[in-house]
């Protein structure tokens, strides 16, 4: 990588040259200069819908008493609800009866 000595912006290759993608200043390549490029190729994001009952199966299941029916087990999962330098909230929801409450 290398910076315009001008105007210190990012210097790319072009051709033969180098060329400063600020203000345009061009350098010639040596001979005895290596030049390495490297491309990114953009991956486009893969959308996952899921139905509804499906997304229950993703979260983390803990031995929990629910407090509406009394079953043992619920899903949980973390939200940032307040400020940030306050802890976040535990969400739980029944396996059961879907009831869902929260811990702070």
């Amino acid at each position: 990588m290398e910076f315009c000595p001008k105007c210190g912006g990012l210097m790319i290759v072009k051709g033969k040259k180098l060329v400063c993608t600020k203000c345009g200043y061009t350098k010639r390549i040596g001979k005895n200069t290596k030049t390495v490029i490297t491309e990114k190729i953009n991956v486009k994001d893969e959308i996952i819908v899921m139905k509804e009952d499906e997304e229950e199966k993703t979260y983390p299941s803990i031995k929990k008493i629910c407090p509406k029916c009394g079953h043992d087990e619920a899903i949980w999962w973390m939200q940032q609800t307040r400020s940030a330098d306050e802890p976040p909230t535990m969400f739980f929801r029944c396996k059961k009866c879907g009831y869902t409450w929260r811990e702070y």
